[in-house]
């Protein structure tokens, strides 16, 4: 029996976020939406316009008998820039925020620890500025978002963005490859 659980995570655009985690060994389904704002089933322009509160985000279902929410986490801080408040890139507002939205206590302690490691890690080289809340409610994105990078792979914020970020990635992280 496959012991599943879900992960909830803003680092920018959810295409990038969809695009990695679609590549990571472990898990079963990924879902690009929004979370952690006040308006209820926001559209995706609602969400642009940056007055919802939330965040683009994905919710990730893994097999924890192949990857543990740690893993999952360790690959989060290092594939986007946790550094930068409300930007990834050339994509600035708080729908843009990096964010872990945890489901359990268990979940936030992990993310907290998760977190100390990264800083003191150093993987950056400024402080973190990532957010850890619970998730209230996910709201799955449109259909035309979902598996965006690879319905869409020349699209042009697809070969100037992701593509460079997914094979960054998968050069960083074979091991964790499907």
């Amino acid at each position: 029996m496959i012991q599943q659980e879900i992960a909830t995570l803003g680092a920018g655009c959810f295409w990038c976020v969809e695009a990695i985690f679609q590549d990571v060994r472990g898990v079963e389904h990924v879902v690009s939406g929004y979370a952690g704002g006040t308006v209820a089933n926001p559209t995706y322009q609602q969400v642009c316009a940056g007055n919802t509160g939330h965040a683009e985000v994905a919710q990730i279902t893994f097999d924890l008998d192949v990857i543990s929410y740690n893993d999952i986490l360790y690959i989060f801080w290092r594939t986007h820039d946790p550094t930068t408040l409300n930007r990834q890139g050339a994509d600035v507002g708080t729908q843009y925020r990096s964010v872990i939205f945890y489901h359990t206590d268990e979940q936030r302690a992990i993310a907290e620890q998760s977190k100390r490691d990264a800083e003191a890690a150093k993987i950056w080289p400024n402080p973190i500025v990532t957010e850890i809340a619970p998730l209230t409610t996910f709201y799955p994105a449109e259909a035309y978002h979902q598996n965006y990078f690879r319905l869409n792979p020349n699209q042009p914020y697809c070969r100037a963005v992701i593509d460079p970020k997914v094979r960054k990635f998968r050069k960083t992280f074979p091991e964790k490859l499907r």
